[in-house]
């Protein structure tokens, strides 16, 4: 599994529309067959900066994610939305296939 975290720093008067402006590529995306989770999150600390959490099954599903068309086109479209480079994490996790549970928290009743 590659997994993919993305801070992107939006322009403040970009931020409300925001996730207007990615919502065709995050459909896209999600479509793909190596696609395994695509979410996006807001800082609490900084209303301008939106967190991407990603994983595809494999380097070879990563690869036709950024060849593909949408992810062209929204690597462009945000490009003039952004303040400054977005940062990345980008990693490859052996024999996974997405989200585990956390052993330390479950839900218990009130």
């Amino acid at each position: 599994m590659i997994f993919i975290t993305v801070k992107f720093p939006v322009r403040p008067e970009r931020s409300a529309d925001w996730m207007d402006l990615v919502d065709e590529f995050t459909r896209a995306t999600r479509r793909e067959p190596g696609n395994l989770f695509f979410e996006w999150s807001r800082s609490v600390d900084n209303p301008n900066e939106f967190f991407l959490v990603e994983a595809f099954r494999d380097g070879e599903a990563g690869r036709e994610h950024v060849e593909s068309a949408h992810f062209k086109q929204a690597v462009k479209a945000m490009s003039y939305a952004v303040a400054a480079t977005p940062q990345i994490v980008s990693i490859e996790v052996p024999d996974r296939e997405g989200w585990d549970l956390m052993a330390e928290v479950s839900p218990h009743e009130a």
